[in-house]
């Protein structure tokens, strides 16, 4: 009887011991852990923000070798520059750059492909997307001028129309006096 219960007592003290080195062990690691994560925690802000000045970076330089296809007459590649970068900024600078001149080149004198109401989305997209943006001003400006300049094609297309009708009126009118005369002279022989 006396051996098992020294047997028995052996046990739990080889449980305690092997408790107790297994709490040691852990916190070791635990403290390793939580050192080497505020380690991560002190670097990372630094190095996102190396990363993010890094991609704008290479985002402005894209948006510069657009402006040169731009000089060069080169519409459509200058707006496949700026779509890519608008894409890949996101709602952060130079997509607002991007925006706005995705709207410029869509009324550029030069440009065969000139569409005023997809200017016109540009600028405003712009606006709501950017609204603190240093280019909001001239997005605001243009979209003052195309506004008006639907207005004055409205007003131009109106008038067109009214033209046409006076015309019809007048030929019609030629029409008539030239019957009545007709009419006149068969009268008169």
């Amino acid at each position: 009887m006396g051996r098992e219960r020294a047997r028995s007592r052996k046990q739990v003290h080889f449980c305690v011991a092997g408790l107790i080195l297994f709490s040691l062990f852990g916190c070791a690691t635990f403290d390793r852990i939580k050192e080497r994560t505020r380690v991560e925690v002190a670097v990372a802000p630094e190095e996102l923000f190396l990363r993010e000045k890094k991609g704008q970076d290479e985002l402005q330089d894209q948006v510069l070798r657009s402006q040169k296809l731009l000089a060069k007459g080169d519409y459509d590649g200058f707006s496949r520059e700026n779509q890519k970068v608008l894409s890949l900024s996101g709602n952060r600078p130079p997509g607002d750059e991007a925006l706005l001149n995705l709207g410029l080149v869509l009324i550029h004198p030069g440009n065969p492909k000139k569409d005023f109401g997809k200017s016109l989305s540009f600028f405003m997209r712009l606006l709501k997307d950017f609204p603190q943006s240093h280019l909001a001003e001239q997005a605001k400006v243009w979209i003052d001028i195309l506004q008006e300049k639907e207005k004055l094609i409205q007003t131009n297309e109106k008038l067109n129309q009214m033209n046409q009708k006076l015309n019809e009126m007048i030929e019609k009118s030629k029409q008539i006096d030239i019957e009545i005369e007709e009419r006149k002279r068969e009268k008169l022989k």
